[in-house]
């Protein structure tokens, strides 16, 4: 079992930044992906971004240049840095740990966090 702890999250204005952390822990052997999902009121969940351990990175069309993920390795964490936050990004930000193919197709990861709020207001 993987175990992943969010933080960050929060309100922001539409236009500025906000960081979202997940931590890893357990059977990190198991992974070699974390990556992070989105789901608004009444859409589906979405892939936001994704990184590897070998660094390989994938991001959805909608956050491309703004956002960006990143990792710390010896610390099993994952950060998701968003700039230029637009009140589109409203939503429950959820991290998600598996392998990187799972991300990427419809197989979806194997293991999630609790979820996060983030609001950005207009």
């Amino acid at each position: 079992q993987v175990q992943l702890v969010e933080s960050g999250g929060g309100l922001v204005q539409a236009g500025g930044s906000l960081s979202l952390s997940c931590a890893a822990s357990g059977s990190i052997f198991s992974i070699n992906a974390i990556g992070w999902y989105r789901q608004a009121p009444g859409n589906q969940r979405e892939l936001v971004a994704v990184i590897g351990s070998d660094g390989t990175t994938n991001y959805a069309d909608s956050v491309k240049g703004r956002f960006t993920i990143s990792r710390h390795s010896a610390k099993n964490t994952v950060y998701l840095q968003m700039n230029s936050l637009k009140s589109e990004d409203t939503a429950v930000y959820y991290c998600a740990a598996g392998h990187f193919m799972a991300f990427v197709t419809s197989m979806g990861p194997q293991y999630w966090g609790q979820g996060t709020q983030v609001t950005v207001s207009s």
